[in-house]
C-alpha cells in the first residue's frame, strides 16, 4: 500500500499597495524565500481573476550600501524596467516594515533612487534624462522606461486601449514594446491616460509616463529652468519637478500618493 503524501506549497506573504490607482503586490523577500526566477508564480498572483490581482509585483531585497533593492515584475511575469509609481509605493512599504522612516536610499533597476516621505506623499528622485526623440508629432523619452508621448484632443473618449495597442505593437516598437501616453492640456495642468506595455492594457496611472510626458510638455512649450507640472491620471494626481537646460533634465522628482491597500497569504 503507497501512502501519498501532499507537501502544500509555502504561502507567499504579501501586502497590496496602490499609487494613484495603479495597484501593486509588495513581498519582503529579505530572506530570499520568494524564487525570483519564478515568473509563472508571479503572473498567476497579478491575475486579476484567478490571483490577488494587480499591475506588477516587486520585491524587497537586502543590498548592502542601500536601504534596500527593488526588484519589479511586470504583470505578465517578466522583470521589467522602472516602475516610478511602483518605486513610490515600495519606499511606503519599507517605511511600514520598519526599514526607513523620512527618507531614503535605494537600488532599482535604473540605478540609484532618492526618496522623501510625508503622510501618503511620497517625493521620488527619478533618473535623469538627457536627450529625446521624435516619432512624427510623438516625442520618444527613456525615463527609467521607455515612453512614447503623444498630444491629442478630446483625451476623455479616446479609445486609449485601441490606439495604444497598435502603436505599441507596431513594426517599429512590436519586439521591445514601448509604453504609450495620451496627454491633453486641462486648467493648470495636464490630463494623461497610458496603455502600459508588460500589463498589456491602460493603467490607472503611470509614473514614469506622468514624467515623460511632463518632459514633453517642457519640450513642445521650449520652457528652461525649474519645472512644476501637475498631472492628473484616471486613479489621481501626480506632480513631476526637474529642471531643463535645452534637452537635458536633471532633478527629476515625481510626487505623488502611496497607500496600503491590504494583506494576506497566497
Amino acid at each position: 500500500m503507497l501512502l501519498q503524501i501532499n507537501i502544500m506549497a509555502p504561502k507567499v506573504r504579501f501586502s497590496k499597495y496602490q499609487g494613484a490607482g495603479n495597484d501593486f503586490i509588495l513581498v519582503d523577500n529579505r530572506d530570499n524565500s520568494f524564487d525570483r526566477a519564478d515568473e509563472v508564480l508571479v503572473e498567476k498572483l497579478c491575475d486579476r481573476r484567478f490571483g490577488i490581482g494587480a499591475d506588477g509585483l516587486m520585491l524587497l531585497q537586502t543590498k548592502e550600501n542601500y536601504d534596500f533593492e527593488m526588484i519589479y515584475y511586470n504583470a505578465d511575469g517578466r522583470e521589467g524596467s522602472m516602475c516610478g509609481n511602483g518605486g513610490r509605493c515600495i519606499v511606503a512599504f519599507a517605511r511600514d516594515l520598519g526599514i526607513i522612516t523620512d527618507k531614503t536610499v535605494f537600488l532599482a533597476v535604473d540605478g540609484i533612487h532618492h526618496a522623501s516621505l510625508s503622510e501618503d506623499l511620497i517625493n521620488l528622485q527619478m533618473i535623469d534624462v538627457q536627450d529625446f526623440a521624435r516619432d512624427g508629432e510623438a516625442f520618444l523619452l527613456q525615463t527609467g522606461s521607455p515612453h512614447y508621448v503623444e498630444f491629442v484632443k478630446d483625451l476623455q473618449h479616446k479609445n486609449v486601449f485601441q490606439d495604444g495597442y497598435a502603436i505599441r505593437n507596431n513594426a517599429t516598437y512590436g519586439k521591445e514594446g514601448i509604453n504609450v501616453n495620451f496627454i491633453e492640456a486641462e486648467g493648470q495642468g495636464y490630463f494623461l491616460r497610458t496603455f502600459e506595455r508588460g500589463v498589456e492594457d491602460e493603467t490607472y496611472a503611470c509614473g514614469t509616463g506622468a514624467t515623460a510626458a511632463a518632459m514633453a510638455v517642457a519640450l513642445q512649450q521650449n520652457l528652461e529652468g525649474d519645472i512644476h507640472i501637475p498631472i492628473r491620471v484616471l486613479g489621481g494626481q501626480l506632480y513631476i519637478s526637474f529642471h531643463k537646460k535645452g534637452h537635458h533634465f536633471t532633478e527629476v522628482f515625481l510626487k505623488g500618493p502611496a497607500q496600503f491597500v491590504f494583506e494576506g497569504n497566497y
